[in-house]
């Protein structure tokens, strides 16, 4: 069963493999490691991850900073709550109700500025039309801590951008070998050429030319055969002629 924007549908697959039943274990399993994994690249608005006003930490994620003091400039006299800063997402929580909260990973993450507002100097950060577009902003008190959070969230973004994590662990099963283990220095072969193409064509063409002949040569020994042959031609020899060949 699938969903896309108001539409349904329903695919059905049917495995005619017998003997490999493993069709809908494999699937099943896959798709639970992409759904537990959503934090790492979804916005997630009121979820259950704030518990004794501490984060649920998300595996391989680390917390680098907890904020205090930090409002939430969403409703009209804002809500007072709390940042957590990690290498994953940026996370804030109201502190007199856990559950209202919001988790907003970096894959997600348009732009984070400093603007003003009607609260004064704020935190904005736009997120991408894929989780919905929305622009959120945060006022930290005191006001000189705000400059150090900017600059904490854009430096842990801008890492993240080029080390993404996504919540997936692999291994592989052979590493491959440094690339100069992999180069071969070329050596010079020792090899002297020899141009046979005249001697093969004269020994050609006295064959040619002698293919006429009426009468049977002396027949003699041929110490390199070890064989009774015709006389060779003159100025040839069996080797000459096995080049030939």
């Amino acid at each position: 069963m699938t969903k896309y924007n108001k539409s349904r549908f329903e695919f059905v697959f049917t495995n005619l493999v017998r003997q490999s039943p493993r069709l809908f274990t494999t699937v099943q399993a896959v798709y639970r490691a992409y759904d537990t994994s959503r934090l790492f690249r979804d916005l997630k608005l009121r979820g259950a991850i704030i518990k004794d006003k501490a984060l649920i930490l998300l595996p391989n994620e680390q917390l680098y900073n907890k904020v205090p003091g930090v409002w939430n400039l969403s409703s009209d006299q804002g809500n007072l709550g709390t940042f957590f800063i990690t290498n994953v997402r940026l996370v804030w929580h109201a502190n007199l109700a856990e559950n209202f909260n919001v988790s907003i990973p970096y894959l997600q993450m348009k732009t984070v500025k400093v603007r003003d507002s009607k609260f004064g100097q704020a935190l904005v950060v736009e997120t991408s039309q894929r989780c919905g577009g929305y622009i959120l902003g945060f006022r930290v008190d005191p006001a000189d801590q705000l400059q150090k959070v900017f600059q904490e969230v854009q430096s842990l973004h801008r890492i993240f951008a080029a080390t993404p994590v996504f919540g997936i662990d692999f291994s592989n099963e052979e590493k491959a070998a440094p690339i100069e283990q992999l180069t071969v220095t070329r050596a010079q072969d020792d090899v002297e050429i020899v141009d046979t193409d005249e001697l093969a064509h004269d020994a050609s063409a006295a064959y040619y030319a002698d293919g006429a002949k009426r009468d049977d040569r002396e027949v003699v020994l041929s110490p390199e055969l070890g064989l009774a042959i015709e006389r060779l031609p003159e100025g040839y020899t069996a080797k000459t002629l096995w080049s030939v060949l």
